[in-house]
């Protein structure tokens, strides 16, 4: 969590340019190796090149330079400065500099610098090692010249600068937006003022643009970075493609472009947090490469030791890259902590990610990424708020991003050679959208169903407390019913998936969207079958009948689908909340266990959680699952070790069980009102709500949600509306 020895925000921060460096053998180096820039010009190579017939300016550097901490060098017989030159900039030297800025050239005084507490045992641990002091001073040199010229794609973010963070400047801050609109903006959007830059983006719109060099841990950069890349030296390289081609295709957090980009010219240039959670997670497919599969992992304890201390001093200096490290510790099964995830909330609201950022005056490449880090960030929040059951920190009336759109993701991120990179990365664009949508009808479930606030409605409305309920749940699972119905055929799980989504046995991570889709479905059902409980004998005996059958209809499609996963499933991505989704349905089946009227229902579910038991043990074994579904074993485990606690339950007739009602024992005015189809197609050897004629250990006969027409939402108006009966819609 944050650090009490933060910097205020409100602390006059000076603008003082960066000491002369001997330029040691490093340094020179670098220089002859500015062919970091890739393509024809090469502005940082000219500047290199003829570095002995320039000399550093002794006088104060230009506005230009002093503003992004450049180094100012000047030849005699020209008046401008060389970074100016090669970006095409108005260098200041040119005319007067005004006096009201040269007085924040003074000296500054480091010794109020904090350091981050984190950080003493790891300088403890580095004292056996050489100091790379003179390094650093030389690599933030290099990074100043690769913002000068070329193709470099960060010169005009604004949340991927490598010298300076950003803060949104919101309405009620000491800043009043008035006088912002007064200040003096050059043709950069910039404005220099006593506590720092202001970077216009939009008319309404402002951010404060800082020095990283201020910041606690800051002075350790260069170490951490040279640490992590110790850490998997010389696999770095190898870890970024695993990366990219299993994980990124299904969660497009990263630039590829960029993050290339920038690995192609050196490591030094990455956040050490961003760099290290990209290792981290690659780690988890070392066998994926046949190379590495043959050698010994990277030291883990000490990669997470690394990207935790480094991640915590980024709060402090946040940009896009302390988001999407985040984000991806928060993927691993040990980091979905709730507590670090408002952190990260909080971090991106003062990147401004919470924002429309369409009309911004920013690259285009970084509204698209903004915008999908913000609906990752969304994600993260609301499957966050199920698995941990905590209320979200993200509210509508407080987020302006618009839809994602097929303009937020790059053009082409794939070899154009490679037919089934291009499709997997397609793919992968369609299940984030969609995954970005259903969080959005998980979203609508918890506000309507599990706030506060909405409990106690349903707790107040007594005896009607159901048909509250189920009257709420009509609009919400019919969105759940159009969701899926709409998905396209790239990411469905149905028979002809294996010639459409898994081309030569690649990996396929559709299973973490599909299976979300059953949690969203549970989380439901679970509130309309406790209020069946709450409200006891108040609820028509037909109507429980109906909720039951529905609710186990959704139970028997999430166990056929677990059942029907394969290896190029299990061994894939998996978003974060897929260890708890699959806990929840065996929770599910323990909750309709538990409510059984009768013996005979109970004995049927028993017999389904040790069958579904079994699956989740054979997908969890080594070389597949690698542990994906312990966690849901562990707790089912825990279930039916409560629920032989529940005393025995009375024999009941087949009519009078919910699970022995066939649809042949429902009078025939009812099934042609369509009250039991309930989007659910069983095989022909069993009736919906029998056990009898069941395969033994095997429901994958059984379709998949709404694969035939379903008329759920015929229930609705089965029941008169004044009666407060609203049914479920599939």
């Amino acid at each position: 969590m944050s650090n009490p020895s933060a910097v205020t925000r409100t602390a006059p921060i000076a603008i003082a340019p960066k000491p002369p460096r001997r330029q040691n053998s490093y340094l020179q180096e670098a220089f002859t190796n500015l062919e970091l820039f890739r393509g024809g010009s090469m502005p940082g190579r000219e500047i290199a090149e003829s570095v002995g017939s320039y000399t550093t300016r002794s006088l104060s550097p230009c506005e230009s330079c002093q503003r992004s901490r450049f180094k100012c060098i000047v030849s005699e017989d020209e008046d401008s400065c060389i970074p100016c030159q090669a970006s095409g900039s108005d260098c200041s030297l040119l005319n007067s500099p005004q006096p009201r800025k040269r007085k924040l050239n003074g000296d500054f005084d480091d010794s109020g610098k904090r350091s981050s507490p984190a950080r003493a045992d790891i300088r403890r641990r580095r004292q056996h090692q050489p100091s790379l002091s003179s390094t650093t001073g030389s690599s933030s040199f290099l990074e100043d010249m690769a913002n000068v010229g070329g193709p470099t794609l960060l010169k005009r973010t604004l949340g991927l600068q490598n010298d300076r963070y950003s803060q949104y400047i919101g309405p009620t801050t000491d800043f009043e937006p008035s006088l912002i609109n007064l200040s003096p903006f050059n043709p950069q959007d910039e404005s220099l003022l006593a506590r720092g830059t202001l970077r216009k983006v939009s008319d309404d719109d402002t951010f404060l643009l800082l020095p990283d060099s201020n910041t606690p841990g800051h002075e350790h950069i260069l170490e951490d970075i040279e640490e992590i890349e110790g850490l998997v030296r010389p696999h770095g390289r190898k870890l970024v493609d695993l990366y990219f081609r299993i994980v990124h295709p299904a969660f497009p957090i990263i630039q590829k472009t960029v993050f290339l980009e920038k690995y192609e010219r050196s490591y030094r240039e990455f956040s050490p947090c961003l760099l290290a959670a990209v290792y981290l997670f690659a780690i988890n497919w070392w066998e994926h490469d046949e190379e590495l599969a043959q050698l010994p992992r990277p030291n883990i304890p000490n990669l997470e030791r690394m990207i935790r201390t480094t991640l915590a001093d980024a709060i402090y200096r946040p940009k896009l890259s302390t988001i999407q490290a985040g984000l991806l510790l928060s993927q691993r099964p040990e980091g979905d902590q709730w507590a670090p995830t408002a952190q990260l909330v909080a971090t991106a609201q003062e990147l401004g990610l919470h924002l429309d950022c369409t009309h911004w005056k920013i690259p285009p490449w970084e509204k698209g990424l903004r915008k999908r880090l913000a609906w990752a960030l969304y994600m993260q929040d609301k499957w966050g708020s199920l698995v941990h059951g905590r209320p979200s920190h993200i509210f509508s009336t407080n987020w302006g991003v618009q839809p994602l759109t097929e303009h937020d993701f790059p053009d082409v991120e794939w070899d154009e050679k490679d037919v089934e990179e291009k499709l997997d990365i397609e793919r992968g664009r369609i299940l984030f959208g969609q995954m970005v949508q259903l969080s959005q009808i998980l979203a609508e479930i918890l506000d309507t169903f599990y706030s506060l606030h909405a409990m106690q409605n349903v707790t107040n409305a007594g005896g009607q407390g159901t048909h509250m309920v189920l009257g709420m749940a009509k609009p919400i699972q019919l969105k759940l019913k159009e969701w899926y119905a709409s998905l396209p055929a790239a990411i469905r799980m149905d028979s002809t998936y294996s010639s459409i989504s898994a081309p030569s046995g690649r990996l396929s991570s559709i299973g973490y969207l599909h299976l979300a889709y059953f949690a969203a479905e549970i989380t439901l059902h679970r509130r309309i079958i406790r209020s069946l409980e709450a409200t006891g004998s108040a609820v028509d005996s037909y109507v429980q009948h109906i909720c039951r059958s529905a609710a186990k209809a959704r139970l028997i499609s999430a166990m056929d689908f677990v059942n029907r996963l394969n290896t190029s499933h299990l061994r894939s991505f998996w978003y974060f909340a897929s260890k708890t989704n699959f806990a929840l349905i065996g929770t599910f089946g323990s909750l309709l266990w538990a409510t059984s009227p009768g013996r005979e229902e109970a004995d049927w579910y028993r017999r389904r959680l040790g069958e579904y038991r079994w699956t989740l043990s054979v997908s969890s074994k080594p070389g597949e699952g690698k542990g994906l579904t312990m966690f849901a074993m562990t707790m089912l485990d825990i279930s039916t070790g409560l629920l032989k606690k529940l005393p025995e339950k009375p024999s009941m007739s087949r009519s009078g069980s919910v699970v022995d009602i066939g649809l042949g024992s429902i009078s025939s005015s009812f099934a042609n009102n369509g009250l039991l189809s309930l989007g659910q197609s069983a095989p022909a050897t069993m009736s919906l709500g029998g056990f009898s004629g069941l395969p033994s250990a095997d429901v994958s006969n059984a379709q998949s949600p709404l694969s035939v027409d379903s008329s759920d939402d015929e229930m609705y108006e089965t029941f008169a509306p004044t009666s407060g009966m609203a049914g479920l819609a599939e």
